[in-house]
């Protein structure tokens, strides 16, 4: 039996040898029992990934070893979790014995979250797994508090200042590279760039406002910077983000105190006497200013009416009088100053004058005559009048009495500074006979302040034109010739002027009147109508005179008959000559002995000849040659005398 047992004893031995062999030296089982050993070993079982922002991705690496003596070849893998995937190397890949390689395994994640998973590799014998977990957070994001400042009113070129609190409020770290402020009247002060904010992290910095001008002011504060993709790897990975807030104030003007006008001239003055103008100061600013003290200086000025310490409010304007009143002659220049609190807290408004000795106002001529004028008619008359003191007068008002008299040419009221003169004119158009008398009123501030002008006229009745004959009658005219009657104009009653006369038919033309002209009561004047005929045939017009006569306007009715001129001609012959000729040439001339011209045109073959070229009322002498047949012209005929009769 002991036999039997040690048999049995090393079958068993040889029996365990052998299932070893198969499963790997040393290997046990989940149940604690021995289990077959793997072809393939992993570097690590587990992969955790950390924090990566949702969108982004991280890898790891895990190695895969060949630990049999043949070759392996892993087909295929796959990940429980979407958010885990192999990237390299592509599968299948094969491993000769003892070979290893890295195994590189990604983690994307899409949203937040703590995302699990298994990696599983398998063979054509096994599986390996690698537990994979990770962290997905939101990527770093910038937000401003509060995301809106209003600094209110703030003075031109003063500053305000607030606060604003920057948080990275995401899951990975931000980098702020860049803060800057949309206007230049926002700056940013107490932020140090570049700025790295964890996540939740915040820091704080300050907003000035400096308006550079009033009005309002609106604008922004941008920060950028870049977060991270990864909290825990560093990939090198990252955003741009940003974020802004909303700036708005308003720049209001100091106040500031200025007078609404440059200076005061009170201009002349007389000595002794007073002249009150008024300044204004106005608040240009925007804020309220108190005036404390004003005060005017230099000889004659003074102020009045002014109650300090006084408040303008924004906008607000104070008016007081300024007086002057001169001690003596001579320009005098002062000023006006005013402290306040305001920009500018003193100010100066200047002041100036002049005393002068007292004006007074004369008129040249001092009385206006102006004789007979004819009731319908007018006659002018210039006066002058001269301020001959030595300070400014103003004359305000100018009347005169008397029928048809009245003023023109002076602009009222009017100044007239020491030695100036102004001319103006007074104007007489009667309306009926008889004399007048008037007086010319003006008032000043002259120490003379009523100026009287005595102004005497006649209006004399309206004169009457007549003419003789009215009518003329100029019978036949030959066509381009002329004919001329004459006819007189006669004034009565009053003299009277002729200005135009007319003639409403161009072929009835006056002359021998100049116009216009003015003919005393009982004075004629002769003129002459001509009568030239431009064609055949009766025709006849009206002659016109305007006038300033009482009657009508007096015509003359004028007719005549143009006829054609009657046609006249020369008719020569003489005898042949006894020598051989070819023909003979005409000569005439106006004066008796010549010089003669020819007539015709070629040698006159025949022995007679017509001059068809002659004018009526012209006196015409013709003599006569001989022309061979070799063109030799014979000495002149005796001399023979046309008379053309007229017309």
């Amino acid at each position: 039996m002991n036999g039997l047992l040690g048999g049995k004893s090393i079958a068993l031995a040889l029996l365990l040898l052998s299932i070893s062999g198969m499963f790997g030296c040393g290997a046990t089982s989940s149940a604690g029992g021995t289990q077959p050993q793997q072809n393939l070993a992993l570097g690590t079982a587990s992969l955790n990934f950390g924090t990566v922002v949702a969108g982004a991705d991280s890898t790891l690496s895990d190695t895969i070893a060949n630990n049999s003596s043949s070759t392996v070849t892993i087909s295929s893998a796959s990940a429980s979790n979407s958010s885990f995937k192999i990237s390299s190397p592509a599968l299948p890949v094969t491993l000769a014995p003892g070979q290893s390689t890295n195994l590189m395994v990604a983690f994307s994640p899409q949203t937040p979250g703590k995302p699990t998973g298994t990696i599983t590799l398998s063979t054509a014998a096994e599986q390996l797994r690698i537990a994979v977990s990770g962290t997905a957070v939101n990527a770093g994001t910038l937000a401003m508090s509060p995301s809106a400042l209003s600094f209110g009113n703030v003075m031109v070129g003063k500053s305000q200042t607030q606060s604003i609190s920057l948080t990275n409020s995401g899951g990975s770290a931000v980098t702020v590279t860049q803060a800057s402020a949309s206007s230049s009247s926002f700056s940013i002060s107490g932020l140090t760039l570049p700025l790295t904010l964890n996540p939740s992290q915040s820091a704080t910095f300050t907003v000035l406002f400096t308006p550079k001008s009033a009005g309002n002011v609106s604008g922004s504060i941008a920060v950028t910077g870049n977060a991270s993709l990864s909290a825990q790897t560093n990939t090198g990975q990252s955003m741009s983000v940003s974020a802004t807030a909303s700036m708005s104030g308003d720049g209001v003007a100091a106040g500031q105190l200025n007078f609404t006008q440059p200076f005061i001239d009170f201009g002349d003055i007389a000595v002794g006497k007073s002249q009150t103008q008024t300044a204004t100061l106005l608040n240009s600013g925007s804020t309220s200013v108190t005036i404390s003290q004003a005060s005017a200086s230099g000889p004659g000025f003074s102020l009045s009416g002014l109650s300090l310490p006084a408040t303008l409010a924004a906008g607000q304007s104070v008016s007081f009088p300024v007086t002057f009143t001169p001690k003596a002659n001579g320009t005098v220049s002062g000023n006006v100053a005013v402290t306040s609190n305001a920009s500018n807290p003193s100010i100066n408004f200047p002041l100036s004058g002049v005393g002068v000795v007292a004006g007074a106002l004369t008129a040249n001529p001092t009385s206006l005559a102006f004789g007979t004028v004819q009731v319908g008619s007018s006659r002018s008359l210039s006066e002058t009048l001269t301020n001959s003191g030595g300070s400014t007068i103003n004359v305000s008002q100018a009347s005169i009495s008397g029928s048809g008299l009245t003023i023109s040419g002076l602009p009222l009221p009017t100044k007239l500074t020491a030695g100036q003169s102004i001319t103006f004119n007074v104007k007489f158009a009667p309306n009926t006979a008889g004399a007048i008398s008037g007086t010319l009123s003006l008032t000043s501030t002259a120490p003379n302040p009523n100026l009287a002008i005595s102004v005497s006229a006649t209006g004399a009745a309206s004169g009457q034109l007549a003419v003789s004959p009215s009518t003329l009658s100029f019978g036949n005219v030959t066509v381009g010739a002329s004919k001329s009657l004459t006819s007189t104009l006669t004034a009565s009653g009053s003299s009277v002027t002729i200005s135009s006369a007319t003639s409403n038919s161009s072929e009835f033309k006056l002359s021998g009147l100049s116009l216009p002209v003015t003919l005393n009561a009982g004075q004629s004047a002769t003129f002459t109508v001509l009568f030239a005929p431009q064609a055949s045939g009766s025709t006849s017009a009206s002659l016109s005179f305007a006038s300033n006569a009482s009657n009508a306007p007096p015509s003359i009715a004028a007719s005549g008959s143009g006829v054609a001129a009657t046609q006249h001609s020369v008719s020569l012959s003489w005898q042949a000559s006894t020598s051989p000729v070819m023909g003979y040439n005409v000569y005439r001339g106006t004066q008796s002995g010549g010089p003669y011209a020819m007539l015709n045109s070629s040698v006159v073959p025949s022995t007679d000849y017509t001059d068809s070229s002659v004018a009526a009322g012209q006196t015409y002498f013709y003599v006569l040659t001989s022309v061979d047949s070799q063109g030799l012209e014979s000495v002149q005929s005796s001399q023979v005398k046309a008379v053309i009769p007229t017309p």
